[in-house]
């Protein structure tokens, strides 16, 4: 059913609010998901605090030449599928990431390109993106990075007094 002219303006301003409040936007093609694997998407977007927003590609070229981004709405007007967009409310890889994941399981949802920085990115960045390890997992490794060189002095330290100990133990024995 056609939707009238207003109710076209309320979708188009709940896009601008969303794109203006977003850290990274990802396209993605939905258009072979079955209704479950969406909603089961859908789902595991929201566990990521991300959201996901089935929307007609003219209104989101308008919503876009209003912001003023007119090289995204012209990227937009050159995809040829259905398009969602994934909005990625907190951290900006997060959205990447979990669309990329869930590809891997159903190869009907496909990552069109998206948005970081407010930049474009073609579908092969975003993969790469989606395949960079989590923000958590990079501060793991740079803490057990920063914590070796300091186990490793102390285990040296701990070796030469260690060593101090067996020897004087040996005399010991020998006396």
């Amino acid at each position: 059913m056609a939707k009238s002219r207003t109710e076209k303006q309320k979708i188009i301003e709940g896009l601008e609010k969303r794109i203006k409040e977003q850290k990274s936007m990802v396209f993605v093609d939905f258009s072979n998901l079955d209704s479950k694997s969406l909603f089961d998407l859908r789902g595991r977007l929201e566990e990521s605090k991300c959201l996901l927003q089935v929307t007609k590609k003219t209104l989101l070229e308008k919503t876009l030449e209003k912001l003023g981004k007119k090289t995204l709405a012209e990227k937009i007007k050159q995809i040829k599928t259905q398009l969602a967009l994934v909005f990625g409310l907190e951290d900006e890889i997060v959205p990447a990431k979990v669309c990329y994941q869930f590809s891997q399981g159903n190869e009907n949802l496909k990552i069109l390109g998206g948005v970081f920085n407010e930049e474009f990115l073609e579908k092969e960045k975003v993969i790469e993106l989606a395949q960079l390890p989590s923000k958590q997992e990079l501060l793991s490794r740079f803490i057990g990075s920063l914590k070796s060189p300091i186990s490793n002095i102390k285990n040296v330290l701990e070796g030469n007094i260690k060593g101090l100990i067996y020897a004087l133990r040996a005399i010991k024995e020998i006396k």
